[in-house]
Parts: structure tokens; C-alpha cells; sequence
């Protein structure tokens, strides 16, 4: 499992653990899973989509960036206004 934190300039969207993590990277879309590899990514105006164990969920960003270490997934996003 993953541990998520997905933060605006607003509040903290989401917190907790996740399956996967689904990101508008700036050089395409890409999914992060278990054990993924240390990453920093631009991210681009999309979809963030993540699977809990409720369920996917999806948020709309207009970018940001997200970093990924030890199966810790962090994004710092700006939300879509015109969602």
C-alpha cells in the first residue's frame, strides 16, 4: 500500500493509504504503484485518480508537482476552477 497526502493552497484534499496513484505527468499520464521508484514530477492540468479500498476517486488539478520515496506519494496541486 501506498501512503497519500494530496495538498492544495486551500486544505489537505485527501490523506491515507491507497492501491495506486494515477498522475498528468507533464510528459504523459503515469501510475505509481507499490514500491515505485524515488520519483519529482511536474504534473499537468488532468486527472489525479487513486484507489482506495472504498473505491477510485478523482480529483481535477490545473498542475502541480508530486514526489514519491519509500511508498510515500506527495502532491502539492493547484485544483481546476473551472471544474
Amino acid at each position: 500500500m501506498l501512503q497519500l497526502k494530496i495538498v492544495s493552497p486551500q486544505k489537505i484534499e485527501f490523506q491515507g493509504e491507497v492501491e495506486s496513484v494515477l498522475v498528468p505527468g507533464a510528459l504523459g499520464q503515469f501510475e505509481i504503484l507499490t514500491n515505485h521508484a524515488p520519483i519529482i514530477s511536474s504534473l499537468t492540468i488532468g486527472d489525479v485518480t487513486y484507489a482506495t479500498k472504498e473505491g477510485k476517486q478523482t480529483l481535477r488539478i490545473a498542475g502541480g508537482f508530486v514526489a514519491v520515496q519509500k511508498n510515500e506519494v506527495s502532491l502539492c496541486v493547484e485544483l481546476d476552477v473551472n471544474e
